[in-house]
């Protein structure tokens, strides 16, 4: 596996470093209010350097979540191999739930952002999209090459990271008063709890 360049990595602590510097930004003024002539004064940089390492606010705001594609690939790629796929599922959403769990307060802050936001709303919703491919190759190693459909895996997956949104959503609704990872548990013991097809037909599932 190759790792990452050192330049890679500078850019990645450079934009980390102009992320951390925005988002009070944010939070204080409201994602419409700031420009980018005010992030980069925030920052002590030109507009143009900003630029270079964030094209769009959204990106700004967003860039703690950029991570979590990976982490959550090797997060289900790590799990046991006799383990339920739906507990692996899971455990495979562990790394956002830490993401936002890791500061509470501030956590709650950005979702809370990003929920009242549509851009930032339809842009996060973008990139759980381009989570989906990576988890549902993992899948598919877990229950063997061709031994369950692209369409299920697709499904499965989707599922998935559907309930973590919910569990997101109803964290914002009640201001961070339940415990997200607990939330997360409930909106994926909801699923597992409804009867297959084949259950409510009559027939063996």
């Amino acid at each position: 596996m190759t790792g990452l360049s050192t330049r890679a990595i500078g850019r990645a602590a450079v934009r980390g470093e102009l992320a951390s510097i925005a988002l009070p930004r944010f939070f204080e003024a409201g994602f419409d209010n700031v420009t980018f002539d005010d992030l980069a004064t925030a920052a002590g940089v030109s507009r143009s350097t900003f630029l270079r390492y964030f094209g769009t606010k959204e990106d700004v705001v967003l860039f703690a979540f950029d991570p979590l594609g990976d982490a959550m690939s090797a997060a289900l790629a790590s799990r046991p191999a006799a383990e339920d796929e739906w507990t692996a599922l899971r455990r495979a959403v562990d790394p956002a739930v830490a993401l936002l769990t890791r500061e509470p307060d501030d956590g709650l802050t950005l979702l809370r952002l990003v929920w009242t936001t549509p851009a930032l709303w339809g842009r996060l919703h973008e990139k759980q999209a381009s989570w989906r491919p990576a988890l549902a190759d993992r899948l598919a190693e877990r229950s063997g090459d061709g031994a369950v459909s692209p369409l299920a895996l697709r499904t499965r997956v989707m599922a998935a990271l559907g309930c973590l949104m919910v569990a997101f959503d109803s964290w914002v609704n009640d201001n961070g008063r339940d415990d997200l990872d607990a939330l997360t548990d409930a909106t994926f013991a909801a699923l597992a709890s409804i009867p297959s097809y084949h259950q409510v037909n009559g027939r063996p599932s």
